[in-house]
């Protein structure tokens, strides 16, 4: 009997493997949403002199909701009567994560870079694990740690290698959009678990569009519409199948497996996306001073992404 016991003691059980298991897809998931996003920030700063900002948040959610359609459609109709009795958290969320959130993106980029446009962003996982501490999640030292470490990277990174910067109105957007997105994260933890991942997907989408409705229609008749080319289709067809379709439910599945603060450690990555992107794309130089505070914020997420 002690034999079997300690034989059994000596190996890692089924469940603890695929917890492990579970948790890295969720790692890989919340990367996969941050990279993706990272491009989004690149493609929006592309549009801001082209496309007024609440029709291109229009559009995108009008391009995401019909790249959703032929998954998510059926789902959604089969969950039409859980839909409704949770209207009310949907509404939320899609308000939040939605409706908000890009809108402030997108008027962002009318005034600041696609750069700080993601490292402010990245301040977003220090609110998400504040949501989680008020919420009962225990964060652990090391993670507590990883946290505190990645968000120095970032502060030095915005401040260009100090704790002194000034913000303009495209920034103070910023972190408007970093505050409301960290919000819709926080919600996520509260999504009902019978209510399916595409159908909640395709109704926020929906409902988001809804949303901005009015808002879309006193922009066209105030700043007229906007001119269809390849540099106009091109960045909307990104943020509305990429950004939103594929990097949303990404995301929405990260937070229900790994919980949105250790999601939001990963998301620490964006800054080191989007320098990346602007080195690739537009041809940004990244200095010593950048690439110590990525090194900062790479090994703050190394050990935040760990229990």
């Amino acid at each position: 009997m002690d034999r079997v016991r300690t034989a059994s003691q000596g190996k890692p059980t089924a469940r603890g493997t695929g917890k492990k298991g579970a948790a890295g897809v969720g790692v890989l998931l919340a990367l996969l949403a941050t990279v993706v996003w990272s491009g989004s920030f690149v493609a929006t700063r592309g549009m801001a002199d082209t496309v007024p900002p609440v029709q291109a948040v229009f559009w995108r959610w009008i391009i995401a909701t019909l790249a959703v359609a032929p998954f998510a459609a059926r789902q959604a109709w089969q969950q039409r009567d859980l839909i409704r009795r949770h209207f009310g958290f949907i509404a939320l969320a899609t308000l939040f994560g939605v409706a908000l959130y890009n809108t402030l993106v997108h008027q962002a980029g009318l005034t600041t870079s696609a750069s700080n446009m993601g490292m402010i962003m990245a301040a977003s996982p220090v609110l998400m694990a504040l949501y989680a501490r008020l919420g009962g999640e225990r964060l652990g030292a090391r993670r507590t740690f990883g946290l505190a470490l990645a968000a120095l990277g970032v502060l030095l990174l915005v401040g260009d290698g100090s704790l002194g910067f000034d913000f303009g109105a495209g920034d103070l957007w910023m972190f408007g959009a970093a505050l409301s997105f960290a919000t819709y994260s926080a919600l996520l933890k509260r999504k009902p678990a019978e209510l399916g991942g595409l159908a909640f997907l395709i109704t926020t989408f929906l409902l988001g569009a809804l949303m901005l409705a009015p808002a879309y229609a006193v922009s066209v008749t105030v700043q007229g519409g906007f001119e269809v080319t390849a540099g106009t289709v091109g960045p909307l067809l990104y943020v509305g199948v990429f950004s939103s379709a594929v990097a949303f439910f990404a995301w929405n599945k990260a937070v229900s497996v790994i919980g949105a603060a250790r999601a939001g450690v990963v998301y620490y990555l964006q800054p080191v996306c989007v320098a990346g992107l602007g080195l690739l794309l537009i041809g940004e130089r990244t200095g010593p001073a950048q690439l110590l505070c990525m090194a900062l914020i790479l090994g703050g997420v190394g050990l935040g992404a760990r229990r």
